[in-house]
């Protein structure tokens, strides 16, 4: 008797300590994960989108995160011919059998100043419309912020500044992912720290069409994922899948940083994820200048101060296999 209640209460400690990371759900996801990554991948190598998803497919990519987060690459569809322009580049992508899961909205902080607030919402009002011709599903758009705010504040304007969007989000049923930071991004009160208060912010909304982004990067940093990705449950919807020393958001690669990516994908299978596998890791080698980082420069030369096009390229080739490697050590079919 004693020897058999030993037995239960080891099986039940063994049980208790794997149980934040079950086994992959029997039946397949359908369609399998898509593995994505970011036009910003090859933004300071090319600048038109044309040519970074011509980049995208030579290393392996089929999946895309359409980037809008430098002005440059909106100006097109900031024009009166923006509609013919989204077609365009959505036929681009398709005739090379490539497809848009995500898009980024244009960087900033609303808060900054009135007109840098009217410039954020007037862009990011369009590049919902042009996601809806494009058949882009969801855009992670970052909440603003102000130092000094409590969360009840943060949350009361971070709501005025996305209900700017709930008309479009409507009329299109495109997505709105608001995305979790690290403080050292933005040097003040944020509160989209963990998964529960981002999970508290979604319901406090209470818009359907407003979901939630995971980084990586910016957890590693936090020092916390797995818990997070739990509370955010069902309404997590995409991803950022990034690496670091865990200090600053250097946008790396997995395996090049400190990020545990067996806590994250042991939380995206505990609550069934079937987003896209997106990364956001441009800096997989460092271009030169690039936030949070920029080179020394040597005023005698700079021949290889950038690394080339084709090195780049191949890096960007190791990426897809990463992605491959992680999903297939969980089991999760690719898409």
């Amino acid at each position: 008797m004693k020897r058999l209640l030993t037995f239960l209460v080891t099986v039940l400690w063994v049980t208790t300590l794997f149980s934040g990371c079950k086994e992959k759900p029997t039946e397949p996801v359908e369609g399998g994960m898509k593995i994505a990554t970011s036009t910003s991948d090859f933004g300071a190598y090319v600048s038109s989108h044309e040519e970074q998803i011509d980049l995208l497919y030579e290393a392996g990519f089929r999946y895309i995160d359409l980037s809008f987060y430098t002005k440059e690459d909106n100006d097109r569809f900031m024009k009166d011919n923006w509609q013919e322009a989204a077609a365009a580049l959505k036929k681009y992508a398709e005739d090379k059998g490539m497809s848009f899961v995500q898009a980024h909205s244009f960087g900033g902080n609303a808060l900054k100043d009135q007109q840098t607030y009217n410039q954020i919402v007037e862009a990011t009002i369009r590049e919902i419309e042009v996601c809806a011709i494009m058949d882009i599903p969801q855009i992670v758009v970052h909440a603003p912020y102000e130092p000094h705010l409590t969360k009840d504040e943060f949350f009361e304007k971070a709501l005025a500044f996305y209900k700017e969007f709930f008309p479009v989000m409507e009329r299109t049923g495109i997505k709105v992912l608001i995305e979790n930071s690290a403080k050292n991004n933005v040097g003040c009160d944020y509160y989209f720290y963990t998964g529960a208060d981002m999970r508290a912010f979604i319901e406090y909304a209470n818009n359907p069409l407003l979901g939630a982004c995971w980084d990586t990067g910016h957890a590693n940093i936090e020092g916390h994922q797995y818990e997070d990705i739990v509370a955010l449950g069902d309404l997590l919807m995409g991803v950022h899948i990034a690496d670091n020393r865990g200090e600053k958001d250097e946008h790396l690669m997995p395996y090049q940083g400190t990020m545990c990516i067996d806590e994250v994908m042991c939380a995206l299978v505990e609550t069934g994820y079937t987003g896209a596998f997106t990364f956001e890791c441009e800096n997989n080698l460092i271009p030169g200048i690039s936030w949070p980082y920029a080179r020394t420069v040597y005023d005698q030369s700079q021949k290889a101060y950038k690394p080339s096009l084709e090195i780049k390229l191949e890096m960007e080739k190791t990426l897809y296999s990463i992605g491959k490697y992680i999903l297939t050590q969980y089991e999760i079919p690719l898409g």
